[in-house]
């Protein structure tokens, strides 16, 4: 019987990862020039890490968590990862960082898990690039999260996206809200479905974020939060506006936006594409003041955002990235005294950054030529641009030994011309540089 992939997993082939890797390159950039560093963390956590920052009544812990019985620890549950921010916070405080360095900017790439349906751009295990800025309360933190993203998406020349923003206020201002908010559900609390009826005493705010059609029409006439924030969170709001605005990024205003985790407090923002469907969101995030102190460090404040790989890379389309722009070089040898030759010098060339390939065994010219051509057709469609990853081919065989001197074509330009054995490597590199392409 064959055996398949699990439903919601998915395969990355030869033919996609280019995209990631050009994406994934694009971050480490953008994010070095903003001062951050990577931290990588482990994909299975104890489960009471994402319900107590998370929120019990989160559809991620209530129906999403890949959640099962530690063998090694009884009584204990493990979960693998849902999302990066509480894995971050975790590993901040046991690590101690807040004592090594008061702020700290992270960031970190991988894996997540949601046991979701399936759907375009929504996967069970899907990627996820994340930042987090810990020790910073002061709006420029979030102004500078936000900047950062907008040129790392300028990176990739995607320009369509929007930012939207809102303010979810703190504890000082947020339960009067709460209580204006509940009243107005309340009086509608026929309309609401099941799940934001059993929610609505605990978490009102989380119908703010239903995406049913039912919850979406009443909450089109509920009160804004922006109306009800505090002096402090008020004053907060208008800086991070502020300074964006003065460094030129747009947004747009959405006090309906609330985010579905319980940890977010103030700043608050996600942006979205018209071209994903209702599966809108590129990335999100926000500040999170009260998390790190919740799971047991200091009173440290946070604000943080997560993208979603998916469906970065649904927007992006393979033809906009590349692994690699160089053209390969490709050894097609006839015979022996041909390969033995070449070997050798196949190993120098990678060692100075050409891209070379040759066959080990004994084929034909012609089958080796097709073997060039299709390595050219295969890495144009890695992710490369029009007319990047031709391949360059050295001939070489008994008569060309005897001569001493090989024939090198280009399948590209359609091009061939001679270079002489005992200068082939200077040559070579003074016509194509290791890091040659069209």
């Amino acid at each position: 019987m064959k055996i398949t992939r699990i439903k919601g997993f998915s395969d990355l082939l030869a033919g996609e990862t280019g995209t990631w890797q050009f994406v994934e390159h694009a971050a480490r950039e953008v994010f070095a020039r903003y001062c951050f560093s990577e931290i990588r963390i482990p994909i299975l956590e104890k489960t009471e890490l994402f319900s107590r920052s998370l929120g019990e009544t989160t559809d991620i812990v209530e129906k999403e968590m890949y959640t099962f019985a530690d063998q090694d620890a009884k009584g204990s549950m493990l979960t693998l990862r849902p999302e990066g921010t509480a894995g971050v916070v975790r590993a901040y405080i046991e690590a101690g960082l807040a004592q090594v360095e008061p702020v700290q900017k992270l960031y970190y790439m991988g894996p997540m898990f949601r046991r979701e349906r399936p759907q375009k751009g929504r996967l069970r295990q899907f990627y996820q690039i994340g930042a987090e800025v810990l020790g910073r309360s002061d709006p420029f933190a979030d102004a500078e999260l936000l900047l950062l993203l907008h040129d790392f998406f300028s990176s990739l020349d995607l320009k369509e996206l929007t930012l939207e923003l809102n303010s979810l206020g703190c504890n000082e201002c947020r339960p009067a809200y709460r209580t204006k908010l509940l009243a107005f559900l309340k009086g509608n609390e026929g309309k609401l479905c099941d799940n934001c009826k059993r929610r609505l005493e605990r978490n009102p705010l989380r119908v703010l974020d239903c995406k049913e059609p039912s919850c979406r029409e009443v909450t089109k006439g509920a009160p804004s939060i922006i109306d009800y924030l505090c002096e402090a969170c008020r004053d907060h709001f208008a800086e991070v506006k502020r300074l964006i605005e003065s460094a030129r990024l747009e947004y747009r205003l959405n006090p309906r936006m609330v985010r579905g985790l319980d940890y977010y407090g103030r700043t608050t923002f996600e942006w979205t594409s018209d071209r994903l469907g209702s599966q809108n969101t590129v990335a999100a995030g926000g500040r999170y003041d009260g998390l790190v102190k919740e799971l047991g460090g200091p009173a440290v404040p946070g604000v943080g955002f997560a993208l979603g790989m998916e469906r970065l890379v649904l927007l992006l389309g393979t033809e906009r990235a590349g692994e690699d722009n160089r053209r390969t070089l490709y050894f097609a040898c006839v015979g022996k005294k041909a390969r033995d030759w070449a070997f050798p010098r196949v190993h120098a060339l990678r060692q100075k950054e050409y891209v070379v390939e040759m066959e080990g065994e004994e084929k034909s010219l012609k089958s080796q030529m097709r073997r060039a051509d299709k390595l050219r057709s295969d890495r144009r469609t890695i992710g490369h641009a029009p007319g990047k990853g031709s391949s360059l081919v050295v001939i070489v065989g008994d008569n060309e030994l005897a001569k001493g001197q090989v024939m090198v074509r280009d399948l590209e330009n359609k091009e061939q011309f001679e270079l002489r054995l005992d200068s082939f490597e200077v040559e070579l590199a003074r016509r194509f540089p290791p890091k040659f392409a069209l």
